[in-house]
């Protein structure tokens, strides 16, 4: 997710017109109407497009936002209902992940490697729970939020990321970095990838986004790398500003940044290319997200007396950007956007920021993928982890239907060359993990 032309650019290339892409279909004659202040979000109202209603069916997922409702009318309390969201917000992260990886049933045709079941079934059970009145007890609008905000951690993997623990050196407190374990081995690294949900679904509806689908095929599996094993855990985050404004990125990473060897944010970006992006800015270019919602301002922060203007990776971009990691070409981006110091206009730096200038565009742009990325490290300076913790933004290339399935009013939800583009992806994002481990 680039910057505002980045994205408008990306969807004329790929021939996107419609604002809505497919027929409606009548939403279920069993939902009541909520009142006003608690109606479907601009997200849930797209369920209801042929679209989603195919991905869910074509995945086994159609059943989930009904069973939530079911389970949710037998609940005698909110504590009981706490329970269950929490569980089945779980169970659908866990259900992804296996489908993605091959474990279990597939539910229907779609590909294993298809992200956007996820999406659709967890939009689905929001609007549940938005729209649920309970009848044993009384909910109030504060409690009801505190579920939603459950269903949006335990279903991203938020709270299920699993390190496995080291050993300790023989006579050191030092944990991990070369400590060898009783039998001799090397510990596995620990890595950390954060995927994103699709967006700009209101001109092609039918969107999947690689980085989500990448965060399912390697979460909790292990990469082989020239350095020994790394174990790889993974979240994702939904295309929302209001989310990271109330720090949704720092809540989920705060408690892992410090126990693992790299991390990378991971985001689509542009067409036929890998980018490793060098800076981070902190600036909001306000092109809309997911619910519709623009935002044009510094990114805010919980301390803004001491926020730079720019953060940078700590991955090995050279190495990555040199290695043959896959058919895609890989480039270390050092392009930024800024207002020079003592200016008033922007300009494009193709060699990065200037000293005192401020932010108008990392290299990742100015939306939401810059934005994670300059949230992550700038997590990562604060808590003293900048010369010891490799960590940055991979941008991977933008994925593609294929010929004569680009038009998103009458195009099909998927196709061969769709499907090989995203598998390549991921395949490509492992290959930059090996050697970002490698070199680390």
């Amino acid at each position: 997710m680039r910057s505002r032309s980045h994205v408008l650019s990306r969807l004329g290339a790929l021939g996107v017109v419609a604002l809505l892409a497919g027929p409606l279909v009548p939403a279920p004659a069993s939902a009541a109407p909520a009142p006003a202040d608690r109606a479907a979000t601009v997200e849930e109202r797209r369920l209801d497009r042929a679209a989603p209603q195919e991905i869910l069916r074509r995945s086994g997922f159609d059943s989930v936002a009904p069973e939530l409702a079911r389970s949710l009318g037998k609940a005698r309390s909110y504590d009981q209902a706490r329970r269950l969201v929490v569980r089945e917000g779980r169970e659908l992260w866990r259900r992804a992940v296996d489908r993605a990886q091959g474990r279990g049933p597939a539910g229907g045709d779609l590909s294993r490697d298809d992200d956007r079941p996820l999406y659709w079934a967890r939009l689905g059970m929001a609007r549940e729970l938005r729209q649920w009145e309970p009848k044993r007890f009384s909910l109030g609008e504060e409690r009801r939020a505190r579920l939603i905000a459950a269903l949006e951690r335990t279903s991203r993997g938020q709270d299920a990321v699993r390190f496995a623990q080291r050993p300790r050196a023989q006579g050191s407190r030092a944990q991990g970095h070369t400590a060898r374990g009783q039998a001799g081995k090397r510990p596995a690294k620990r890595i950390l990838v954060t995927g994103f949900d699709p967006f700009t679904l209101d001109r092609d509806i039918r969107i999947s986004n690689p980085s989500g689908a990448t965060a399912l095929a390697l979460d909790g599996t292990t990469i082989q790398t020239a350095d020994g094993p790394a174990r790889v855990e993974a979240v994702t985050f939904p295309v929302r500003w209001q989310d990271f404004t109330d720090g949704a990125v720092e809540r989920a990473l705060r408690p892992q940044l410090s126990r693992v060897d790299l991390f990378t944010t991971i985001s689509q970006g542009r067409v036929g290319r890998f980018d490793i992006e060098r800076t981070n800015g902190a600036w909001r270019g306000g092109f809309p997200d997911n619910d519709n919602v623009s935002r044009t301002e510094t990114v805010p922060v919980s301390d803004p007396t001491s926020q730079p203007q720019w953060t940078s990776t700590t991955l090995p971009y050279k190495e990555i950007a040199d290695a043959a990691t896959g058919r895609f070409p890989v480039y270390d981006n050092t392009s930024v956007t800024e207002i020079p110091a003592g200016g008033t206009e922007p300009v494009d730096r193709p060699d990065g920021p200037t000293e005192g200038s401020r932010a108008r565009a990392g290299g990742g742009g100015d939306y939401l993928s810059n934005e994670i990325a300059y949230r992550a490290t700038l997590l990562r300076d604060r808590l003293g982890l900048h010369d010891r913790l490799p960590g940055g933004h991979v941008h991977t290339p933008v994925l593609r239907f294929g010929a004569g399935n680009t038009d998103p009013a009458t195009g099909a939800v998927t196709d061969p060359e769709f499907v090989r583009n995203r598998l390549d992806i991921i395949a490509q994002v492992r290959g930059i993990l090996r050697v970002a481990a490698s070199e680390s």
